[in-house]
C-alpha cells in the first residue's frame, strides 16, 4: 500500500468540498493525475492488485477529508474567502510551469495545441457566467429525487476528474450542493450511498476516456489540460482585495499557495 497517498486524498477531498476548485486540478499539481487515470482503468486488469494498492489509501485520504475537513474548509470560504481562494490560485498557479516541463511543450506543441490549450481555459472560463439556481436542500425524497441525486453525482464526479472543472461547482448548478453537503455532515446514508453510486460510475466511465485519449493523443491532451487548469484560475479568482489587512494575508496565502506548489514539484514530481 502506498500510505503516502493518504495525505495527497485529503487534498484532493479538501478541494472536491469547495465549489470553483477541482479535485483533478489538485492531482495534477500532486504529479498524479496520469497515474490516478492508469489505476482506475486497471482495476479490471491482471495488475488490479497494484492498482487497488494505489486507490485505497488516496480513497481513504479524500473520504477522510471530506467528513473532516469539510466543515472547516467552509468556515474559512465563509469568514475568509479571498485569501482562502488566493491559496489555491496560488497552488495552481505555480504548478503550470510543471505542467509545460511534462508535457514537453516547448518542443511538441504545435498551431493545433495551442488551439486545444486555448478551448480548455475558455471551457472552464464560461462556467463564470452560469448560476446556480434551485440550490435550496431537499427534503422530501422519492425515486424521481433518488434518481436526480444519482445523475448529479455521475456529472459532478466526471467534472472531479478533469482538471480545472469543479465537481461541487456543477452540483451547486444543478442544485443539489445544499442536499449533499447536508447530508454528508448528518450522515444521511440513503443519499449518501446513491450520490456515492453515481460517483463511482462516473469516476470509471469518464477515467476510461480520458486514458484512452492519454494513451493515443499524449500531447493534445496534455494541451486541453493546461488549458483546463488556467482556465480555473478565472473561475476561482474572487477579486481584489478591499482592504490593506486583506490585500497583506492575501498575497501571504497566494505566496503560500505557490511555495506549496513549488516544494510539490520538487517532491512530488521526482517520485512519481
Amino acid at each position: 500500500m502506498e500510505w503516502k497517498n493518504i495525505y495527497r486524498g485529503m487534498l484532493m477531498g479538501a478541494s472536491d468540498v469547495v465549489p470553483g476548485v477541482s479535485g483533478g486540478t489538485i492531482a495534477v499539481v500532486l504529479g498524479i493525475y496520469d497515474r490516478l487515470i492508469a489505476a482506475v482503468n486497471g482495476l479490471l486488469s491482471k495488475d488490479w492488485k497494484k492498482h487497488l494498492s494505489f486507490l485505497i489509501p488516496l480513497g481513504i485520504g479524500v473520504l477522510t477529508a471530506i467528513f473532516v475537513l469539510a466543515s472547516g474548509i467552509e468556515f474559512l470560504f465563509e469568514h475568509y474567502p479571498r485569501p482562502t481562494q488566493f491559496s489555491f490560485l496560488g497552488l495552481i498557479i505555480g504548478v503550470l510551469p510543471y505542467l509545460f516541463h511534462k508535457s514537453e511543450a516547448k518542443y511538441k506543441f504545435k498551431v493545433n495545441h495551442y488551439f486545444l490549450l486555448l478551448f480548455g481555459i475558455v471551457l472552464v472560463a464560461s462556467m463564470l457566467f452560469f448560476k446556480a439556481s434551485g440550490t435550496e436542500e431537499v427534503t422530501t425524497m422519492s425515486i424521481q429525487t433518488y434518481g436526480f441525486l444519482f445523475l448529479a453525482g455521475f456529472i459532478a464526479s466526471a467534472a472531479m476528474i478533469l482538471p480545472g472543472i469543479s465537481g461541487s461547482f456543477l452540483l451547486l448548478v444543478l442544485g443539489a450542493y445544499n442536499t449533499i453537503i447536508n447530508a454528508i455532515s448528518e450522515l444521511k446514508l440513503d443519499i449518501i450511498a446513491v450520490v456515492g453510486i453515481g460517483i463511482a460510475a462516473g469516476i470509471v466511465i469518464m477515467s476510461k476516456v480520458i486514458h484512452y485519449f492519454l494513451s493515443n493523443y499524449t500531447t493534445a491532451t496534455f494541451a486541453v489540460i493546461i488549458g483546463l487548469v488556467i482556465g480555473s484560475v478565472f473561475v476561482i479568482f474572487p477579486g481584489w482585495p478591499t482592504s490593506i489587512t486583506e490585500a497583506i494575508v492575501s498575497i501571504i496565502t497566494f505566496g503560500l499557495g505557490l511555495f506549496v506548489a513549488f516544494i510539490l514539484g520538487r517532491v512530488e514530481y521526482k517520485n512519481v
